[in-house]
């Protein structure tokens, strides 16, 4: 089994946390999202904020790590990212509160320049998906066995998965698919002692 760093890099709203479920389930350590070092030491699997921000410095933090793009369709990813963006924007954009630094950060980096606007607009919204896509598969275009690009709604991801991260005794067959119909707290209802913690007791330490 895989036993480096995993750190999947797709943006919110592309099954990250339906592949965190799967990791679990697969024996893997994993952390959805991660603001302290202690979550950075102990999840072997990472997904989401920072790390569909940071992935190239934690390529260079984590030598040998592995990294899962998780690709949507446009038909389904823009609903459901413009939902989630129109919910977060207001503490996004607060400057006196609202979301941890490493959050605003992420957020306002990636869909720049992020107002009520342009969150209206498929163009703008396209255009960070692929933006964001482009830059990972040019980083990774030397380093072909390091990256998997799979979309979980596509019948070979999950086999796709299991060869990546090294698993031959898989007692799980298929992404479970939840967060669905603009819900995201899926990963709140996983019981596992495998799940690692984001926070230190709901505090964000120095990881950004």
């Amino acid at each position: 089994m895989q036993t480096n760093k995993v750190f999947i890099i797709g943006l919110p709203r592309t099954a990250t946390t339906s592949v965190c479920q799967a990791t679990v389930q697969l024996g893997f350590t994993t952390a959805h999202t991660a603001y302290t070092q202690a979550t950075f030491e102990q999840a072997q699997v990472i997904a989401d904020t920072p790390i569909f921000c940071d992935y190239q410095h934690l390529d260079k933090q984590y030598p040998g790590a592995k990294f899962i793009y998780l690709e949507r369709a446009p038909e389904r990813w823009l609903p459901s990212i413009r939902q989630l963006l129109n919910r977060m924007l207001p503490n996004l954009q607060r400057n006196d509160g609202g979301f941890n630094p490493v959050i605003k950060r992420c957020y306002n980096q990636v869909f720049w320049p992020l107002n009520q606007q342009n969150l209206a607009c498929d163009d703008f919204l396209l255009a960070c998906y692929q933006r964001h896509y482009q830059e990972a598969r040019q980083y990774f275009a030397s380093r072909e066995k390091d990256l998997l690009c799979i979309d979980v709604a596509k019948a070979d991801s999950f086999g796709r998965l299991l060869t990546f991260l090294g698993v031959t005794d898989a007692t799980v067959t298929e992404f479970e698919h939840i967060n669905r119909g603009g819900k995201v707290t899926a990963w709140k209802q996983v019981k596992s002692p495998l799940k690692i913690a984001s926070t230190r007791n709901g505090r964000v330490d120095g990881v950004s």
